[in-house]
């Protein structure tokens, strides 16, 4: 394993604190809610010691993202932080069932609370922990563009409230028993859904989640930028976890220009790519015969009743064979269109042929 580079120094770092804090946190909470008898209190402990966990998973996922590729993982282990995400879900799914279930207990046997105002301090300690712990992690996520200490950020915040929660059931136990208990329910159902939510995200992002709009754009910009670019499609991005991103193009130039020119162009826009936005970038050359006058009129007219069809509809590698009737292209099509490809397909074959005695081979695409 090579050394840590300065982000994950920095991010071990805060999980190291992160943990720390929270074990303290869960065994106060833990300990005095059983010798008081509020469940709340050790549900919200345990809260505490499934953030323990997560951090554990966390701090371990930062080591192991930290290996260098090699012939089993071509493209490193950076998607380890995710694998650790899911782990964390299902730790703390397995915890909240428990303290719901003990809540619920709680509730059906009317056990009372002794009261005692050390609860209501290690509560208000709590809360200022985890708020100078949500401010830690939110500003590490900033500096290090991390998704764990992000989603940590929020986890922390999202406790100040549980916590509170607890404070108000254990108020309102003084009066009445079971609020003790709701209180308990409340916290565990909310342990429920950040778990649900850090498993979903988790999930998403292996699944193979789609790309930043931002940097979509970023590299669009970056290639038509470059010298004789007549435009690009086909942009897709590949990511194998934070820093570590892949991306193929087409671009179109003209078909005059000599392939040593055009090698060129595209071989300084793929490092330009790289040195500017970290993703590592693959383009493919489309030529474009710009002296073919009936070709690009009649891509024009097809151009201008095709993008009718459906917002957002693109067209790239018109081209009208020469010799023949036949005419190629492909469209791409957002997801959320309502249209059928069949449907699509068959709307654009009738435009191209109402132009004349054409064979159109059109290829439908969801991008």
């Amino acid at each position: 394993m090579r050394n840590f580079d300065l982000r994950e120094k920095r991010g071990a770092w805060i999980c190291a604190v992160g943990l720390c804090c929270n074990l303290l946190l869960s065994a106060g909470k833990i300990a005095a809610g059983i010798i008081f008898g509020f469940v709340s209190v050790t549900a919200d402990g345990f809260n505490n010691l499934s953030d323990f966990g997560s951090g554990i998973v966390a701090l371990v996922s930062f080591f192991i993202a930290a290996k260098p590729a090699d012939r089993e993982h071509p493209y490193g282990h950076r998607r380890a932080e995710y694998i650790a995400s899911m782990i964390t879900g299902l730790i703390v799914l397995f915890l909240a069932a428990e303290l719901l279930r003990d809540s619920i207990g709680s509730i059906v046997t009317g056990s009372g609370s002794e009261i005692s105002y050390f609860i209501y301090i290690i509560l208000a300690v709590s809360i200022f922990v985890k708020a100078a712990m949500s401010v830690l992690y939110r500003v590490g996520a900033k500096k290090l563009d991390s998704d764990t200490l992000r989603a940590a950020a929020t986890d922390s915040l999202c406790d100040c409230f549980a916590t509170l929660a607890v404070i108000v059931g254990a108020v309102c136990s003084e009066v009445l028993p079971a609020a003790d208990g709701i209180a308990g329910i409340a916290v565990s159902l909310f342990i429920i859904w950040q778990g649900v939510r850090i498993l979903i995200e988790a999930s998403s992002k292996l699944l193979g989640q789609a790309p930043d709009a931002a940097l979509k754009e970023k590299i669009r910009s970056i290639s038509l930028s470059a010298e004789g670019v007549l435009g690009v499609h086909d942009l897709q991005i590949y990511s194998y976890g934070k820093n570590v991103s892949y991306a193929t193009i087409h671009i179109e130039m003209d078909a005059s220009a000599s392939m040593l020119d055009a090698h060129t162009v595209i071989d300084g826009l793929e490092m330009r790519v790289k040195r500017e936005t970290g993703v590592s970038l693959t383009a493919h050359l489309d030529p474009v015969d710009l002296t073919d006058c009936e070709g690009s009129a009649l891509k024009l007219k097809v151009w201008e009743r095709a993008r009718e069809l459906a917002e957002g509809l693109e067209m790239h590698d018109f081209r009208l064979i020469p010799g023949t009737r036949k005419v190629e292209f492909d469209v791409g099509v957002p997801y959320d269109c309502k249209m059928t490809d069949e449907a699509l397909l068959n709307a654009l074959v009738g435009i191209v042929t109402s132009f004349g005695a054409y064979e159109p081979i059109v290829n439908v695409e969801r991008e």
